[in-house]
C-alpha cells in the first residue's frame, strides 16, 4: 500500500494528514505555533525555525500512526504571502513576515509605476512588496526570497530556492505564460533571488538524509510542489469541474470558482491561481463570521439556529460588516455596515444578518460571472458557518444552485491529494 502525506503550515499551527491510494485518511497530527510577534501596528512576524520544529513534530507523530516505509510522496502548503529572506544554505536572514504584515506600504508607490494595473502584487501585504522591503532593510547580495512552504520544502530537500505556481503569484510570477515577467527587471532584483517555479502537484525533489533523521521518514521520498493554504482547502473539497465553487464561511466570506481562464480585477481584489490547465478565481468580502460574533456568542448562534425560518424571509436589507470598508463584491473603503432597523427578536436579527451575507455571496458570484467566470453549478461550503443547515438553505435559495457541505475541509488533505497526484496517481 502507498501512502501520501500532506502538510498544512499556517499562522497558528501545523497539521499533517496521511492518506492511502483510495483517499482514506489513515493518520493525522496537529501541533500549535505561538502567535506571531507584533512589535508595531501592521507588523506580524514569526521565527521560521518554529515552523521547522512543528513540521518535524507532526511528521514524527504521523510515523507512529502509519508505516513510514509506505510513504510514497509528500507535499506542503503554506500561508499565502508569508515571506522571508535566506542565504544560499537556507539559513534565515530575516524573520518570516506573515500574510497580514503591511509594513511594506512605502514599496507600493514604486510597484504602481511598474507592475500591471491588475497585478496581485499591488498590496502592502503582497510577497513582492515584502521582498522589496526586506531587501532594503537587509541588503544581503545573495539573499533568496522564500515563502513559508518554499522554506520548508528547502529544509526537507536541501534545495533552494524552489516554489510552486500558486505561492509565487503575489511575488509577480506570470502563471499564464509560466515565467517571471520582464517588468520585474526594473526593480533591481537579482534573478538568483527568485525561486525556480514548478506547477503544483509536480515533483520538486526528494527528502534528504538530514531531514529524514529529523522526521523519522526514509530518505529519498519524493517531494511534490504544493500550493497556498486556501487553495489546498479548495482541492480538499473535491471540486474538479469548471463551475465548481467553494464558499469559505469563516471570519470573512471567501468565494472561489473553477474556470477555464484567468479572471483578474485589482479593483475588487480578484485574481486567479493556476491549477493544471484550469484556474481558480476568487475574491473575499469583509463580511462573515467576524461581524456575527460582534453581536452573538457561538452558543447563542447554535441555539438560535434551531429557530431559523429559511422559507420566511425577514425582508430586512442588511449589509453586515464588522467595520466601515468593503473590497468585494463592492469596492468601497468607506462603505458603512447596514444593520438597521434592528428587530426586538434576536432570532429575527440573526436571520436577517445571515440573509445579508447570503446576498453578498450571491453578488460575489454574479460579479465573477460578469467578469468572465462561469456561474457556479454547485457550491461546496467550508468553515464554521458551513455547519448551519438553515443558513445553507437560505444560501441555496439565493444562489439557485445546490449548496453542500464539503466532505473534506482540511488544507492538509488537499496537500495530500497533490502528493498523490505528483506520485503518478490521478486525483
Amino acid at each position: 500500500m502507498s501512502l501520501f502525506i500532506g502538510i498544512d503550515l499556517g499562522t497558528s499551527g501545523c497539521r499533517g494528514i496521511a492518506i492511502d491510494d483510495q483517499d482514506l485518511v489513515l493518520g493525522m497530527a496537529v501541533r500549535s505555533l505561538p502567535a506571531p510577534v507584533s512589535k508595531q501596528p501592521g507588523q506580524h512576524e514569526q521565527d521560521p525555525h518554529l515552523w521547522w520544529d512543528v513540521v518535524c513534530q507532526v511528521l514524527i507523530e504521523l510515523t507512529r500512526q502509519v508505516n513510514p516505509g509506505e510513504v510514497a510522496a509528500l507535499a506542503v502548503d503554506g500561508t499565502s504571502s508569508t515571506l522571508l529572506l535566506a542565504n544560499s544554505n537556507g539559513e534565515p536572514l530575516t524573520p518570516g513576515l506573515m500574510y497580514n504584515d503591511t509594513r511594506s506600504r512605502d514599496e507600493i508607490t514604486l510597484l504602481k509605476r511598474i507592475a500591471p494595473p491588475d497585478s496581485p502584487v499591488l498590496s502592502a501585504a503582497s510577497s513582492l512588496a515584502k521582498l522589496l522591503h526586506l531587501r532594503r532593510m537587509q541588503p544581503h547580495p545573495e539573499s533568496l526570497a522564500l515563502h513559508q512552504a518554499d522554506w520548508i520544502v528547502g529544509r526537507l530537500s536541501g534545495e533552494y530556492p524552489l516554489s510552486d505556481e500558486n505561492n509565487v503569484l503575489k511575488l509577480g510570477y506570470d502563471p499564464l505564460n509560466r515565467r517571471w515577467p520582464e517588468w520585474l527587471g526594473a526593480l533591481d532584483i537579482p534573478a538568483a533571488c527568485l525561486p525556480r517555479v514548478l506547477p503544483c502537484g509536480t515533483p520538486v525533489g526528494s527528502l534528504n538524509s538530514e531531514a529524514a533523521a529529523a522526521t523519522g521518514l526514509p530518505s529519498g521520498i519524493p517531494l511534490i510542489a504544493g500550493t497556498t493554504d486556501s487553495n489546498a482547502a479548495f482541492i480538499a473539497s473535491g471540486s474538479r469541474q469548471i463551475g465548481d465553487a467553494v464558499t469559505s464561511l469563516g471570519s470573512t466570506l471567501v468565494l472561489k470558482v473553477l474556470t477555464d481562464r484567468p479572471i483578474n480585477d485589482a479593483r475588487y481584489g480578484i485574481y486567479s491561481h493556476r491549477l493544471g490547465d484550469l484556474w481558480l478565481a476568487g475574491g473575499a468580502s469583509n463580511s462573515g463570521g467576524a461581524v456575527l460574533r460582534q453581536h452573538f456568542s457561538d452558543n447563542q448562534m447554535r441555539e438560535m439556529t434551531r429557530s431559523l425560518r429559511p422559507m420566511q424571509r425577514t425582508g430586512l436589507d442588511y449589509y453586515p460588516l464588522p467595520a466601515a470598508g468593503e473590497r468585494f463584491p463592492v469596492n468601497d473603503p468607506e462603505k458603512v455596515p447596514r444593520l438597521t432597523p434592528r428587530p426586538d427578536d434576536p432570532v429575527v436579527f440573526f436571520q436577517a444578518m445571515l440573509e445579508g451575507i447570503a446576498e453578498i455571496e450571491h453578488q460575489g458570484y454574479r460579479l465573477l460571472h460578469e467578469l468572465g467566470a462561469p456561474y457556479p453549478t454547485r457550491v461546496l461550503s467550508m468553515g464554521g458557518g458551513a455547519r448551519n443547515p438553515g443558513w445553507g438553505e437560505m444560501r441555496q435559495q439565493r444562489l439557485q444552485v445546490p449548496v453542500e457541505v464539503a466532505q473534506h475541509q482540511e488544507a492538509a488533505y488537499g496537500a495530500a491529494l497533490l502528493a498523490r497526484q505528483g506520485a503518478g496517481t490521478p486525483v
